[in-house]
């Protein structure tokens, strides 16, 4: 008898039942929703990733890594410079 394939859900649902795991992924999730919240504001606005960039004095090589929470060695005065040109309010939340 064939073994039943287990959801994408049901492993992670298993997985984060392990504080390691949990941990880590809880810190990609943050970066990655960051970084999509960089992207859609950006999209919002019709600038391109090089425009955004020189707007606060980077490449388009950084914003591209922010966005897709694979680089995250960003400053909080970074973020707060994306906010500003990109007309948003930078919140930060302790949960």
């Amino acid at each position: 008898m064939a073994k039943k394939l287990l959801s994408f859900r049901d492993v992670l649902k298993k997985e984060l039942k392990d504080k390691e795991f949990r941990k880590y992924y809880e810190e990609e999730g943050g970066k990655l929703e960051i970084g999509y919240k960089i992207a859609q504001r950006r999209h919002r606005l019709g600038l391109t990733q090089k425009q955004l960039a020189g707007k606060i004095h980077t490449t388009q090589t950084v914003i591209a890594r922010l966005e897709s929470g694979s680089h995250w060695a960003c400053s909080l005065r970074t973020l707060e410079k994306i906010a500003a040109a990109t007309g948003s309010k930078l919140e930060v939340n302790f949960k």
